[in-house]
């Protein structure tokens, strides 16, 4: 058994749930051994008794009491884990220092490459989520994400500096108090150039996986498009501005008013691929956003195009210069 701890909660775990605290303090502490400490008062806040659903404030002491030596053995097998793990190499560091577009005390937001995925998944052993580390200089936390893009967009990605600041900018995005545009090469040429796309989605699982598909019985999902040049009557430069969040929406949504996204094997099949020098990749940038901060007021960030697209524009004589945001005059 473990001796009494007094433990003092800091800056980056105000607001935790106690039960979270706990699990980061102590994994290796059940969830109903936590339950018994607390019905039997030995958890306490400040020498007063602790609640289930308490969350803490910085600055307070917490009592911890004496704990079986079992509970501590998964978090030895945990450091050692830790020890094992070198985190990102040099290089890594390195390249995710270079896709910086801005970061302050709150806040840190990215230009991320085309095919680096944000998250791990089957197969996926590198990750923006696994480089953040690379990011966390001299501050105690590591940086976290807020929101994600799909592995093959590239583009603006925000992530939050700190474990409050994160809640905040997850809180935004959720709230739909965020304002963001993306830029898309499509097939074909939509009709009319201007319009609010309305389709439900709903994701369903096939043989190759999940994909989300149009259905009516679906979430809502809209989407407010604007074309901004065209190529020969075949090929557009698309401004989209989701005004909800579905998965794939922005992918689907141009499938469904038939102008897949050039690239977009999975949604637009053979037609989403041009002949000649077009590359093959997905042509999806998410060019800017304008989020509320954390410290008060707006921020508003613009990310330069991926090497691919850029190289696209150059072939097909699109100019970044020539954009003005189709939204403003219509108040959207």
């Amino acid at each position: 058994m473990s001796r009494v701890q007094h433990l003092v909660v800091s800056q980056g775990e105000a607001d935790l749930r106690i039960d979270r605290w706990f699990k980061a303090h102590f994994p290796g502490m059940t969830h109903a051994q936590l339950e018994k400490h607390l019905r039997k008062g030995d958890i306490r806040i400040d020498k007063k008794r602790a609640k289930a659903n308490q969350r803490l404030e910085e600055g307070q002491t917490v009592r911890i009491p004496p704990l079986d030596d079992s509970i501590y053995k998964p978090m030895a097998a945990n450091f050692a884990a830790k020890a094992r793990d070198t985190g990102p190499s040099d290089r890594d560091i390195a390249e995710i220092r270079k896709m910086v577009l801005h970061m302050d005390d709150s806040v840190i937001v990215l230009n991320k490459p085309a095919g680096l995925p944000v998250q791990g998944g089957s197969g996926q052993s590198r990750h923006i989520d696994g480089l953040l580390t690379g990011l966390q200089y001299d501050y105690e936390e590591k940086p976290r994400l807020v929101h994600r893009l799909d592995k093959d967009t590239s583009g603006v990605l925000v992530i939050g500096r700190t474990r409050l600041a994160a809640k905040f900018l997850t809180e935004a995005f959720r709230n739909r108090s965020t304002r963001k545009i993306y830029w898309a090469l499509v097939a074909g040429v939509p009709r009319p150039h201007e319009a609010t796309i309305s389709y439900s989605l709903r994701k369903i699982v096939t043989a190759n996986g999940e994909k989300v598909v149009v259905d009516r019985e679906g979430q809502k999902a809209v989407t407010d498009y604007s074309v901004i040049a065209v190529a020969g009557q075949t090929t557009s430069w698309l401004a989209l501005k989701p005004v909800t969040g579905r998965t794939h929406q922005l992918r689907v949504h141009c499938v469904a008013i038939e102008t897949p996204i050039v690239g977009d094997g999975k949604y637009g099949g053979p037609e989403a691929f041009l002949d000649g020098a077009v590359s093959k990749k997905m042509h999806l940038h998410a060019r800017e956003i304008t989020i509320s901060h954390p410290s008060g007021g707006e921020l508003s960030i613009t990310a330069p195009l991926s090497q691919h697209m850029a190289e696209t524009w150059k072939l097909l004589d699109f100019h970044e210069n020539d954009y003005e945001d189709p939204f403003v005059a219509h108040g959207l």
